[in-house]
């Protein structure tokens, strides 16, 4: 496809199960860069197909098309794929790890989306509600070893890893969709934990980073999205990240202390987030697309063309034995646990 229009910062959503005229419109405004899909938008994989092929026609230019498939409580697409466990569960069945983190990725890419916010990097504190048993373990060597197999799953399928939520969501109780959790550890207590499978899976070349909408008061006033600190200082600098920072959705209430849509997105942006969410506020994300100035930026660029899904690398896998004996190992893992 020629690419009239590069990759936008901004990350909307859509309201149906096909794509509305005037959505069309936003679809091609030059801020925007992706498409997040949700279970509204999905009933079965044809018609999900058909949405994303009408977002692709949409924009006259790249875009990346994302959505939340870990597993367990976190799985939008459930007709017609396979159910995949909570990540506490590969604990007790580690050869499954990577293999789970392969069909899942050629599941989507065989549907033409490009990636899956996964896997989860938080280590399980026994805390937090909305982490829980979405964190690999409750062990960072062990939630490390295997969020890496997952990772290595889906690259092998073809898609790029966003391990989330930088730089850890696992030790506050609070839930970030609806208020702003405060997390009070110094910063030697969240390195020498919390940091372990971020500073591993960055070394192995992890693809993107979503930073948590958590403030670590002892560390910056700033919640962790909005943070340069955490994003340029500590992700880029310390950890030598140099692959894509999204932002948490800015719609979340753990973004609302920053100020109104337009701000939340500057503000993002200047502490380094190379994609910003504005889900589920169809009016916030055009005021967003609006307020945003319009950058060329080849660095971003670069960062966001590394999200694009390479599906000929798992073409033709569905029924194949692969597909068929690792579909029916996942689900005797999720029959043990229900």
């Amino acid at each position: 496809m020629t690419n009239h229009t590069p990759i936008g910062p901004v990350m909307l959503d859509v309201e149906g199960l096909t794509l509305a005229p005037h959505e069309q419109e936003k679809i091609n405004h030059p801020n925007t860069g992706a498409v997040i899909l949700f279970s509204r938008n999905y009933q079965n994989p044809q018609q999900v197909t058909e949405l994303i092929n009408s977002i692709r026609a949409a924009r006259k230019g790249d875009i990346l098309i994302a959505v939340d498939q870990e597993g367990g409580r976190v799985q939008r697409f459930q007709t017609g794929f396979t159910r995949l466990p909570p990540a506490s569960c590969y604990a007790e069945a580690p050869e499954l790890a990577e293999s789970a983190g392969w069909l899942m990725a050629a599941e989507l890419l065989a549907v033409g989306v490009d990636f899956s916010f996964a896997p989860v990097l938080d280590i399980d504190c026994g805390i937090s509600q909305i982490i829980g048993n979405r964190s690999f373990s409750t062990d960072p060597t062990l939630a490390t070893q295997l969020a890496s197999l997952f990772r290595k799953g889906m690259n092998a399928a073809g898609m790029a890893a966003t391990g989330k939520h930088f730089p850890g969501h696992g030790a506050v109780a609070l839930d970030s969709h609806l208020t702003l959790p405060t997390d009070d550890r110094d910063l030697d207590s969240i390195r020498a934990k919390d940091f372990l499978p971020f500073k591993h899976l960055i070394n192995e070349g992890l693809e993107g980073i979503m930073p948590a909408h958590v403030v670590y008061p002892n560390i910056d006033p700033n919640p962790a999205g909005f943070s340069a600190f955490w994003i340029q200082q500590i992700l880029r600098q310390e950890l030598n990240f140099n692959g894509t920072v999204f932002s948490d959705d800015l719609s979340m209430a753990g973004a609302a202390s920053v100020g109104d849509f337009p701000e939340r997105a500057r503000l993002a942006q200047l502490a380094g987030c190379d994609m910003l969410l504005v889900c589920n506020n169809p009016l916030a994300a055009e005021q967003v697309l609006e307020a945003l100035p319009i950058t060329q930026d080849p660095l971003r660029e670069q960062r966001l063309k590394r999200m694009q899904g390479k599906p000929e690398q798992s073409k033709g896998f569905i029924n194949s034995e692969k597909w068929q004996q690792t579909s029916h190992l996942i689900n005797q893992l999720i029959q043990k646990h229900a």
